[in-house]
């Protein structure tokens, strides 16, 4: 009966498995297997998947029948398990709490692997509503654990490869264009004038050696002399086998059939090579030499700047930090040696081991580069690092404009605010991902919206502090462009991209159903001190042309706007305050019972829970980038300086503002809206790219979210204990725009799935939307 039963087993397990590699495409169950296997799964049902699993963020589905037994292959990851609650299924169904919602059906279960534990928090945060979604990795994987591309960006040049393809490539090319001949143009004129010293021309001839080396640096290795013959001495001509580890087990086996084995069988007999011992290196005396001080003192400062210059240069393009690499390595290795032990070669194709050098490099250019990181942060946003710094030194510093005009400082300050926004965004990661639930969801609404809040604080400020609404008007543009921004273009683009890949991708329509609520809720209490100043305002027009008695000549009125001052300015205004003072506590709540709803009454909406082998212990090695520690004291220090950038960004907007040839709601809802959030957008495309397109709707959903329900809010709050003037009551334009925006996503979401077309759609209206702003008039304040 055992073996029936575990036979039964396996072959659910390689039906599940099958079922699986075919669901992995969609990531979704069919819905109607869901009507015709209509059973119950308890909360402890588990999907333990073994080392073939596919790469984080991609989905596995189990088919009914597979996934009421337990087949668990013990593996040292932790994989996190979110049961999908899409077309009326749940993962804990009871007759008895859930019958009367229709969620008898069976449930979709999505596994998704984590590396360790703290990855598998942040995974289970991202799966939470209110907390930010974060695609990159907190921790460090070994270097031995990860593709042969991650491997090469990682390489510091000093090992030598079997050769694959041809080293003449554009990238190649490029180099030679923008470095190549003017590093070795250097190299040639700093020859002669070694030669000239006379002591110095054994540097001469190095400075030729390198001039021949960097113009075409492609299949070539600079190797030390020594060591050179040391490793024609003692390597051998064959590659080092690394023989397989056995088991205790197999060893017994092996000693136990010892006697059993064929007399004729070729066995491995461990054969002692004798090895001549080398000769006592001899410490370098070129130090000592008045050479080495000639080139010290002429040929490797200059050389050094050179170098420093070219490394700096191909860093910051980011795609040629090879070619950084090979400089920072000849800067700080080859420059520095004897030039006699300096030995250039022309590789050989047929090499079949690899072996080590000091410098060896196949390629300058490698588009896989915007995956770099150094300590967790990405390259990209480390990059910008120094264009904060110059930005907050020049903002303050040059109050007259005698070295960068004000249109250059704004452009500096809010491109600034990029990498601040990722490394805040990093940093609520990484805490919330160490800390419990309650920790983690402190840091995310204290420092959530904290990018947003800095600019539109700092704006009203100037706004009083210049004696002018025109501030004013650009907060509301910008929070209406952060709102069009994330209803439509995030979703859009992700859709987009997400679909050219995948055909056709679904998602948990019951969780979108409650962002849409939510949008709903937050748009209507929002614009609702608008609808009242309409209803109740008093319509003022201006311009108006007409002859009395004349009746040929048309009634036409110009710039007609509602004013509630004119009709019963004690009334109105006290109501409108009032008004905006209940919202302003009526949404924080909505928000509050959302995350109630979501994260406890209904939480098997998501239903995630953390599942290995191990009862639920994540097992594995890992390092974490930062600590807790070390990520509130960068969320402190980024806190800081965006509060400075985004000051010195509403410092510096006035000329733009007056001069600009656009309309002021356009710089609102494009530049000041959505420049803040492409962090955000990256990281929804990366998760829809990854087949995960809930989470990248549940980006923007969240975003749209908290700025009418916590960031709008705290505005009025900000406003009741020192008043700068921010009345609640938006343009025609902001209140249709963000109206249709959200019944047209609305619409989009009711089916649970999307494609390329959707997307284009959301893309389109939103560009609609913006050219509507681009010919929009200023503002009557502006």
């Amino acid at each position: 009966m055992s073996h029936k039963k575990s036979s039964v087993v396996t072959g659910d397990v390689e039906n599940l498995r099958r079922r699986s590699a075919a669901d992995s495409q969609d990531n979704y169950a069919d819905p109607e297997q869901h009507h015709r296997f209509p059973r119950r799964h308890s909360h402890t049902d588990r999907l333990c998947v073994g080392s073939q699993h596919p790469e984080l963020g991609t989905a596995e589905t189990t088919s009914p029948d597979a996934s009421s037994h337990h087949f668990c292959q013990y593996t040292p990851k932790c994989f996190l398990t979110v049961h999908r609650g899409g077309h009326g299924t749940s993962a804990r169904s009871t007759p008895s709490l859930y019958a009367e919602e229709g969620w008898e059906e069976g449930a979709s279960k999505t596994t998704i692997r984590a590396e360790n534990e703290v990855e598998a928090h942040r995974e289970a945060n991202n799966y939470r509503f209110g907390f930010r979604k974060w695609k990159a990795n907190l921790t460090e994987r070994p270097i031995e654990d990860r593709s042969d591309i991650v491997k090469e960006l990682y390489s510091d040049l000093s090992i030598v490869k079997p050769q694959q393809g041809s080293i003449i490539s554009f990238g190649n090319i490029i180099y030679v264009v923008l470095f190549g001949w003017w590093v070795s143009l250097i190299y040639i004129i700093m020859c002669p004038l070694m030669f000239l010293t006379i002591f110095g021309a054994p540097y001469g001839r190095l400075c030729l050696k390198m001039a021949w080396y960097f113009i075409w640096p492609f299949g070539k290795s600079v190797e030390k002399a020594g060591d050179v013959v040391k490793r024609s001495i003692v390597k051998p001509p064959k590659c080092e086998v690394i023989p397989e580890e056995r088991d205790s087990e197999d060893n017994n086996d092996l000693v136990r059939n010892k006697d059993c084995a064929p007399l004729l069988m070729s066995s491995p007999i461990p054969v002692e090579i004798p090895v001549p011992e080398l000769p006592a290196r001899n410490i370098s005396k070129h130090w000592c030499r008045i050479s080495t001080f000639i080139w010290l003192l002429l040929g490797y400062p200059v050389l050094a700047m050179v170098h420093a210059l070219a490394c700096a240069l191909s860093w910051l393009l980011v795609f040629t930090i090879p070619v950084s690499k090979m400089n920072a390595r000849t800067l700080s290795i080859v420059l520095l040696m004897a030039p006699e032990d300096v030995q250039i070669h022309t590789l050989e194709k047929t090499r079949g081991c690899e072996t080590r050098v000091i410098l060896c490099c196949y390629q300058a250019l490698n588009v896989y580069y915007y995956k770099y990181t150094i300590q967790g942060i990405n390259i990209f946003a480390l990059n910008l690092l120094p264009l904060v710094l110059m930005t907050l030194i020049i903002g303050y510093t040059d109050h007259e404009h005698n070295y960068l005009s004000a249109e250059t400082k704004f452009a500096m300050a809010i491109t600034s605010i990029i990498p601040l926004s990722y490394y805040i965004g990093m940093g609520i990661a990484s805490f919330s991902a160490q800390s419990n639930f309650a920790v983690g969801a402190v840091v995310n609404a204290t420092f959530g919206s904290i990018t947003e809040m800095t600019f539109y604080i700092t704006a009203l400020l100037q706004g009083q502090r210049a004696g002018t609404k025109c501030y004013e008007e650009i907060v509301k543009a910008a929070l209406t462009g952060t709102l069009l921004g994330c209803i439509l273009f995030i979703p859009g683009i992700c859709m987009i991209i997400g679909g050219i890949r995948h055909r056709e991708q679904r998602f948990n329509s019951r969780s979108a159903g409650v962002s849409s609520a939510l949008l709903f809720i937050s748009i209507g209490g929002v614009f609702a001190p608008t609808l009242f100043s309409k209803t109740f305002g008093n319509l003022v027009c201006e311009s108006c042309t007409n002859i009395p008695g004349n009746t040929s000549v048309p009634f036409v009125c110009k710039d007609c706007h509602y004013d509630t001052s004119q009709t019963d300015p004690h009334l109105i205004l006290s109501h409108i305050e009032a008004l905006v003072y209940t919202i302003s506590v009526l949404l924080p709540a909505a928000y509050l019972i959302g995350l109630i709803f979501t994260l406890k009454t209904h939480s098997h909406i998501y239903d995630i829970h953390i599942s290995d082998g191990q009862g639920g212990h994540a097992h594995g090695h890992h390092v974490v980038h930062w600590s807790r520690w070390r990520a509130l004291g960068v969320l402190i220090v980024a806190t800081v300086l965006m509060a400075c950038c985004a000051d010195l960004s509403t410092e510096n907007i006035e000329p733009i503002l007056k001069n600009s040839s656009v309309s002021q709601y356009f710089i609102g809802v494009t530049v000041l809206a959505m420049v803040p959030e492409l962090p955000e957008i990256v990281n929804g495309i990366l998760f829809a790219v990854q087949n995960n397109i809930s989470l990248s709707l549940e980006v923007g959903s969240c975003i749209a979210v908290q700025v009418c329900m916590i960031q709008i809010p705290l505005l009025i709050l900000f406003n009741a204990f020192y008043d700068v003037g921010f009345v609640l009551v938006f343009s025609d334009i902001h209140l249709w725009a963000s109206i249709f925006s959200v019944i047209l996503v609305n619409y989009i979401f009711m089916d649970g799935k999307c494609d390329y077309f959707q997307g284009t759609a959301l893309v389109v209206v939103y560009l609609i939307l913006l050219s509507l702003y681009y010919f929009a008039p200023p503002p009557r304040s502006c």
